[in-house]
């Protein structure tokens, strides 16, 4: 079988397909896991409505990256150009899911609402989100060379380094020691083929083994009685047959007053899977296929906004990856194939064969490495002399993660006790008898992915002596504090929210703090001299 007279599977095609499929596969698991299970969304909106507006968006995605690598394969008279890898972002769907939808659905069940007319809410809401992302990388794509100018790249991916090793790899950390022997079995398996940089004999991809072993165990627990993993949610054949995606933008505008509040949220992973995307590309031309960035730019944000017009509330990303499958021998048809499998899959209703016997514990382990590769990358990219910027960097996305343990912890103690613990009072309590400010964890953790690019831009920017600029950020800061961007929350509804102040900005003591750093950093040039002149950066 050909695409354009060039063959569309060679023999490292079928082994990319194997290892980039795991990713396809692990993306669609959790977004039935997550949706049936975690946000208690009916299975009807799920197979029917959601599943194939994400397959569209990944078929559209796909086939014009196949397209690309063959026109580029032409143009340069070359058979060895490998398509870029490209699918549902991992780390965006939990984001959506754990940080919007499930806010919002608790917030309006809370409210008095129903269920189903939460659900829809929810899901509404995060089309928007999605949208919004999809948005934000199709108008970057014009800008992405000026914002590179602009943002050290440390910054611009510090934010995303403190989800990956909080919301990922620690969140499923936690899980892996709750179940240790799927657990530290498929964890030593992922150190073995991810960290090792070994592979099987034989050609066999390292995560297909992964999930195939995480899966036998479970499903040989189940039978000894030792744990109950599997199986899924039922096997439901209602929902096979042909599910074609269908328009829902139409019926999102009631949701707009209640995706503002995470607009905030949502914005700055737009922007990061833009310069990751771009670096992607980057990365591409350094394997030796140089390609011509602003179309792929464009199209990634047209797959987004095409999957949440017909009902998806996930967005496209380029993947990393594309150097290690030109280097298996991967071309096109490794993508261009797994994304017809997976649009089959959602469009006949059939995911449920999967979720019935494959267990989120089973892949666990990939989500603790993606999370970790995503965290070590700033640190790949980034001069050792900022190291300390990017600790600092992610002190407010480890607040965060601690601030959702807490608000775990005691919405459950409150409905148990059957009072609300998450009140002012309560976290005075806190503060007199423990000496625990839990105040300011929480202030800390809110709108984290602002915060961290602001500590770490001022404290990278000090580090190089340009204490103008890191003032510049700090200015930054406040007015981030005085619209309520972060560090700013209010308790309603037995939750933590964010307390934004659009358009009126409020002036309080974080605005105060701010300012007092950017005087301080203005004032250092006048008032200090450098101590330690081998391999600073001049100063401003």
């Amino acid at each position: 079988m050909k695409l354009f007279n060039r063959k569309i599977m060679s023999r490292g095609d079928w082994d990319g397909f194997f290892a980039f499929g795991m990713d396809a596969m692990l993306a669609f698991l959790l977004m039935g896991t997550l949706l049936t299970g975690f946000l208690g969304f009916p299975a009807e909106m799920v197979y029917t409505r959601i599943l194939p507006a994400a397959a569209m968006g990944l078929l559209v995605g796909n086939g014009f990256y196949a397209w690309q690598a063959v026109k580029l394969a032409r143009r340069e008279g070359r058979d060895d150009v490998c398509a870029i890898p490209f699918g549902t972002s991992t780390l965006t769907l939990i984001v959506i899911v754990i940080l919007v939808m499930y806010p919002v659905k608790q917030q309006a069940l809370a409210g008095g609402m129903d269920a189903e007319t939460a659900n829809i809410l929810a899901w509404h809401v995060g089309l928007l989100a999605g949208a919004f992302t999809g948005f934000i990388e199709f108008a970057g794509s014009f800008v992405v060379y000026q914002l590179r100018r602009i943002v050290p790249r440390p910054v611009m991916l510090v934010a995303i380094a403190g989800t990956g090793i909080s919301f990922l790899t620690m969140n499923y950390a936690v899980h892996t020691f709750g179940t240790p022997l799927v657990g530290f079995v498929t964890l030593s398996m992922v150190i073995v083929f991810f960290f090792s940089n070994v592979k099987l004999r034989g050609g066999i991809p390292g995560g297909f083994v992964i999930v195939a072993v995480g899966t036998a165990l479970a499903w040989m627990m189940h039978g000894l009685d030792i744990a109950h993993l599997v199986p899924g949610p039922p096997i439901d054949t209602s929902f096979f047959g042909i599910n074609l995606p269908r328009p829902e933008a139409q019926n999102v505008w009631s949701a707009i007053p209640q995706v503002i509040p995470y607009l905030p949220l949502i914005a700055p992973f737009g922007f990061i899977f833009l310069i990751g995307s771009l670096q992607n590309i980057e990365a591409a031309a350094a394997a030796g296929d140089s390609y011509e960035p602003q179309p792929l730019l464009i199209a990634n944000g047209i797959s987004s906004l095409i999957a949440a017009a017909f009902g998806s509330p996930f967005p496209t990303s380029i993947f990393v990856g594309h150097p290690g499958y030109k280097r298996i021998g991967a071309r096109t048809g490794y993508t261009l194939v797994n994304s017809l499998m997976w649009t089959v899959v959602c469009f006949t209703g059939t995911l449920s064969l999967f979720t019935f016997a494959i267990p989120v514990e089973a892949v666990m382990a990939l989500i603790v490495w993606i999370g970790l590769v995503v965290f070590a990358q700033n640190f790949e990219i980034t001069d050792k002399r900022h190291y300390q910027a990017l600790a600092m960097g992610l002190l407010p996305a480890i607040a965060a993660f601690a601030t959702q343990v807490v608000r775990n912890v005691l919405s459950a103690a409150g409905a148990a006790a059957g009072t609300d613990f998450m009140t002012r009072d309560f976290a005075l309590k806190v503060a007199a008898s423990k000496s625990f400010h839990l105040e300011g964890l929480y202030a800390l953790g809110e709108g984290y992915l602002y915060s961290s690019m602001i500590l770490c831009a001022i404290t990278l920017h000090a580090i190089d002596h340009q204490f103008r600029r890191a003032a510049g950020w700090a200015l930054g800061g406040a007015a981030l504090s005085a619209l309520g961007l972060i560090h700013s929350i209010r308790y309603a509804n037995g939750d933590i929210l964010t307390d934004l102040h659009v358009p009126v900005p409020q002036f309080n003591t974080f605005v105060a703090g701010y300012l007092g750093m950017a005087v301080v950093l203005a004032l250092t040039p006048f008032l200090t001299e450098r101590a330690v002149v081998a391999e600073a950066v001049p100063a401003e």
